[in-house]
């Protein structure tokens, strides 16, 4: 079969990589090429899709080496049963794209999946090929996110982490269940092992920086993982606990969240319909409420409804506020920061800067007000100098009071 040209396997294996989300590029090692050694940097600011924890955007070039697979995966559209266009780029090839395109000044690293070809070990010698001539051979200082194949051997996915700043490997589905009846190649007990001796290697490398100062990085930007929504019948209270579990046991750097979206020639156990989009919003959100709020995950599926769904109308933190109502309202003079950050419309920013603000004033309904997009939305929960909600907080329609209004939601991939 004649070769496809370079730039028609560049469509076709960038389109195919859009399914995976797991492609943010922080907390990695920072890196220069000032002084005129090697080529490439994570510091500056780029033009695409992928954010350091600065805010600044950087581009990434975002590509699969090759979508054949020997796996059925039912919810892939690359799976060996799909009729798709299929291409595979060489190690070399994806270098010199690479290359190419960071010195035009378009991206400022890579992140390359790709298909499993021949067997698991034999792609992930692939993907490490490109990681290692990059770094080797150009000594190149750009970000690399390599995606591991859980089935490879042990000792391939270490070496991943030592040429890349971050490895990833993806549970896929949130219950075992789904995954058994979606995902037949699959198994969870490979993948939660891949994903504990990554831990291991990274805990491992940190150490040993401690002590030698030469010693090898690995995986800098830590490890990552993504979760298909809505493929299976897995509620958003399980995702929520599964997220937990993964975070807790294996130190992730990022738990990433992706509706499932209708392929061609879907296999018939899927849903034909895709869920809502604003139910990955949602999860993320929940996902923040564990991050960074203090949330554990019984809490966020507390906010759940019966179904163990969250709602779509109002964020998970105004939605567990308005069951939890005898935790209210809440004094922004006098209240602990755990408290104050269960206030609905109060972020992590606005609480440090009122209990700053406290020490050296009371504070009053105006000085929240400069903190906060909506105040309406938090003056049901809080208590000032000059403002005390009486039996606001009691309405039996305040989630229609202060619920924002619904807006159309838009298609990520629509035609």
């Amino acid at each position: 079969m004649r070769e496809l040209p370079l730039l028609d396997r560049l469509a076709i294996l960038a389109d195919a990589a859009k399914y995976d989300a797991s492609c943010a590029s922080s907390g990695t090692a920072k890196r220069t090429s000032k002084g005129g050694k090697g080529i490439g940097s994570t510091e500056g600011s780029g033009i695409c899709h992928a954010y350091a924890p600065d805010g600044r955007c950087i581009s990434l070039l975002k590509i699969l080496l090759t979508n054949h697979c020997v796996f059925d995966c039912h919810y892939c559209i690359n799976r060996k049963s799909s009729n798709v266009r299929r291409a595979r780029f060489t190690p070399q090839e994806v270098v010199d794209l690479t290359l190419s395109f960071y010195r035009r000044n378009y991206i400022e690293g890579l992140f390359l999946s790709s298909g499993i070809v021949k067997s698991s070990n034999h792609t992930m010698e692939q993907l490490i090929e490109v990681a290692r001539i990059l770094r080797q051979e150009h000594d190149f200082r750009g970000y690399i996110h390599l995606k591991t194949i859980p089935e490879a051997d042990p000792e391939l996915v270490r070496q991943a982490g030592l040429w890349a700043d971050r490895v990833s490997i993806n549970v896929e589905l949130p219950t075992v269940a789904g995954l058994t009846r979606l995902a037949p190649d699959k198994n969870i007990t490979t993948i939660e092992g891949a994903m504990g001796g990554v831990r291991e290697a990274i805990v491992e490398a940190r150490d040993a920086r401690k002590r030698f100062r030469h010693a090898p990085r690995f995986a800098p930007g830590g490890q990552s993982t993504q979760m298909i929504v809505g493929a299976d019948g897995a509620t958003d209270s399980d995702i929520v606990t599964r997220s937990s579990r993964l975070y807790g046991q294996f130190g992730l750097r990022r738990v990433y969240y992706s509706a499932f979206s209708p392929i061609p020639d879907a296999s018939a156990v899927l849903p034909l319909k895709r869920p809502p989009l604003l139910r990955e919003h949602r999860l993320y959100q929940s996902d923040w409420l564990m991050r960074f709020y203090g949330f554990a995950a019984q809490e966020v599926a507390q906010a759940a409804g019966a179904d163990g769904m969250l709602p779509l109308d109002i964020d998970p933190k105004l939605a567990w506020a308005l069951r939890f109502r005898d935790r209210f309202p809440v004094d922004v003079n006098r209240a602990p920061r755990e408290a104050l950050l269960r206030v609905p419309g109060l972020g992590v920013r606005a609480v440090g800067a009122l209990i700053a603000a406290r020490h050296h004033r009371r504070l009053r309904l105006e000085d929240v007000a400069r903190l906060t997009v909506s105040l309406a939305k938090l003056r049901p929960f809080i208590v000032t100098a000059d403002w005390r909600p009486t039996l606001l907080i009691d309405r039996q329609d305040l989630r229609e009071v202060i619920a924002p209004p619904r807006a159309a939601q838009l298609e990520l991939f629509a035609a």
